[in-house]
């Protein structure tokens, strides 16, 4: 069978078509994907991992809401990589690269399995985005969450700068 490495357009285009229009989830992933691609200038990890992550790490969102009724990150995890596997094949990725994309996807609530480099840059990453809503206000609070959260040494940097942390 032949494969391809998915290109980033269709790995966007694939995600906002699961998302219809609910904007708010294509923007959080496009905040992830953002973040990420920051992190990678400071973090040694293959860049098409990461980026295809990046962009699919809730692509079960809208699944766990219809069959659990909840978006809890259980669920994410549970219901993400069938469809991220689903979108992976149709775009002609190896099977090796799915699996690497869908173990991320799988954990990226939960930390469990194997953690790459790939995982821990998405994982900083979706943490750059949640961390404001986890914490509000309290720069406490935010401080010591991502002194707790963070697996690179670029993510908390990144925090710290974005947040204005020191």
């Amino acid at each position: 069978m032949f494969t391809t490495m998915p290109t980033r357009v269709q790995l966007l285009s694939a995600m906002k078509q699961v998302f219809g229009d609910d904007r708010r989830r294509i923007d959080h992933a496009l905040s992830v994907l953002d973040h990420a691609e920051a992190l990678l200038v400071d973090h040694a990890a293959d860049r098409d991992t990461v980026v295809a992550a990046a962009i699919l790490h809730d692509i079960g969102i809208h699944e766990a809401e219809r069959k659990h009724g909840s978006f809890a990150g259980k669920w994410q995890e549970l219901e993400g990589p069938p469809i991220a596997r689903r979108i992976l094949s149709e775009l002609g990725a190896a099977a090796a690269f799915a699996e690497a994309v869908c173990a991320i996807v799988g954990n990226h609530h939960s930390a469990r399995g194997e953690l790459t480099p790939e995982f821990d840059v998405v994982w900083d990453a979706d943490w750059l985005v949640n961390l404001p809503e986890e914490c509000g206000d309290d720069r406490e609070k935010l401080a010591a969450m991502a002194v707790k959260v963070f697996r690179t040494a670029a993510g908390r940097q990144r925090a710290a700068d974005w947040f204005g942390l020191r």
